[in-house]
């Protein structure tokens, strides 16, 4: 494999997508032993045909707001790879949004589906229009907006979109039930929809609990109990909410969450009515954490700062793609932490990944680590396809098996020599060759 020939020619296609290139090569670096042993891949052009979506939409989404005044957002829905079913990923409003974060996450989401061995290939959507500070009418109205430009490209075996940042429970209705008018169809087309319309128990939860089921498999596999542990969490949405709730439940005490304004360490731990008490915090609209310290004065805010300066020993970024840097992995080190694992897309620098590497630490990428929501979004989709509804008990022992199941390929693809598991590595061979077998069966599409 050409790698630093692929991503010049990338590079030249697509300048300045940084996040996207960044995603490429991370997974080329990983795969190029496994795939230099399978020359039928270079001859079918298997990697070029990966790195390059099968198709985007770009549209604009003109809405009106409550002043009745015209305002003009951009869609976008990025149909990456559908070898092994049908695209599957989230949509995200969020004033940063942009062609390349879609795709590198359109671009993870294929190998993470891939992973959780559910029939789902890899997409990702969204818009730069932010429902912060919106009215619901005026969330409603883009929305609908939104879906009449995508309805036709989208449904059940075709394309299948789920929430992600700024787009909850409440986003998903709207789209859905639009949708549902334009299509004249109820069927599980999107996924995070309300229990009362074909959603699923457990999914608020899904991708928090399925990423403490995977770090308690790394520390399992190492003899290490994860009951006592100390646990810095960033963010406070859904996932830091249901990675909280678990690390709990599993004995495990979070001492910090984050937001935009800094964070807020609490030496007693997020627990109780601390952890709803997060729900309202992301709830308010505010986009801040520094009121939990107002609320829970045993709590201390540090404004503009990142919870990696504490001392840990599991340190879990929650909040958004790169949060992570290699001064902020540095310092987790010489803290003494134990196991880095990321919860958000891509958490981690690539200068942080490398150097968790180099030092031998217990870390793993986003793509196993968080692939618990889109695992549930999956037995959804199966829930809906045959008309019923799994108990909670039912969907998360689902979950925590394909977790653990994730988990077994990590290990299968990632052991090195010398006994270090590389779980990028494995989680990154893994999910190219389900993908990449798929595709070699189904010819040059």
């Amino acid at each position: 494999m050409r790698i630093d020939d692929i991503l010049s020619k990338l590079e030249a296609k697509h300048p300045g997508e940084s996040e996207f290139l960044q995603a490429v090569k991370e997974v080329l670096v990983s795969i190029e032993d496994v795939y230099n042993q399978h020359p039928e891949f270079e001859k079918n052009r298997i990697i070029e045909r990966l790195v390059e979506p099968d198709r985007i939409f770009t549209f604009k989404v003109p809405w009106v707001d409550d002043k009745g005044d015209i305002q003009v957002n951009i869609g976008y829905r990025v149909q990456f790879n559908n070898a092994i079913g049908p695209y599957k990923g989230g949509l995200r409003f969020h004033a940063s949004v942009n062609l390349s974060s879609l795709k590198f996450l359109g671009f993870e989401q294929t190998f993470k589906n891939a992973l959780t061995t559910l029939p789902m290939g890899g997409g990702k959507g969204g818009s730069d229009f932010s429902p912060k500070g919106k009215s619901n009418s005026e969330i409603m109205r883009f929305c609908q907006a939104f879906m009449l430009e995508i309805w036709r490209n989208i449904g059940p075996d075709t394309d299948v979109p789920a929430g992600d940042i700024g787009v909850g429970t409440r986003e998903i209705g709207y789209l859905y039930g639009m949708y549902k008018k334009l299509a004249r169809e109820n069927t599980g087309t999107f996924t995070g929809k309300g229990l009362e319309y074909g959603g699923s128990l457990v999914r608020p939860e899904a991708t928090g609990y399925g990423a403490l089921y995977f770090v308690n498999e790394m520390l399992k596999a190492k003899n290490i109990d994860i009951k006592g542990k100390t646990v810095a969490i960033s963010g406070f949405g859904n996932v830091a909410w249901g990675a909280t709730l678990k690390a709990t439940e599993l004995g495990a005490k979070v001492v910090t969450i984050s937001g935009p304004d800094g964070y807020i360490y609490d030496p007693d731990g997020v627990s109780g009515d601390k952890i709803e008490y997060m729900l309202e915090l992301r709830d308010s609209g505010n986009d801040v954490v520094a009121p939990y310290a107002e609320k829970y004065p045993v709590a201390v805010f540090h404004a503009g700062k990142k919870p990696w300066v504490e001392k840990v020993d599991i340190a879990l970024p929650c909040a958004i793609q790169n949060e992570l840097n290699v001064k902020d992995a540095e310092t987790l080190i010489n803290n003494g932490v134990t196991c880095v694992a990321e919860v958000s897309n891509m958490g981690c620098t690539a200068e942080a990944v490398d150097y968790f590497i180099e030092k031998a630490m217990l870390f793993a990428p986003g793509k196993a680590v968080n692939a618990g929501g889109v695992a549930t979004s999956g037995l959804e989709m199966s829930q809906n396809a045959m008309h019923i509804q799994w108990g909670a008990e039912e969907v998360d022992q689902r979950l925590h098996n394909i977790m653990r199941n994730i988990h077994g390929q990590c290990l299968a693809f990632g052991k090195d020599s010398n006994g270090y598991i590389n779980y990028v590595k494995g989680a990154n061979v893994a999910g190219f060759m389900k993908v990449a077998r798929a595709m070699m069966a189904q010819g040059v599409i």
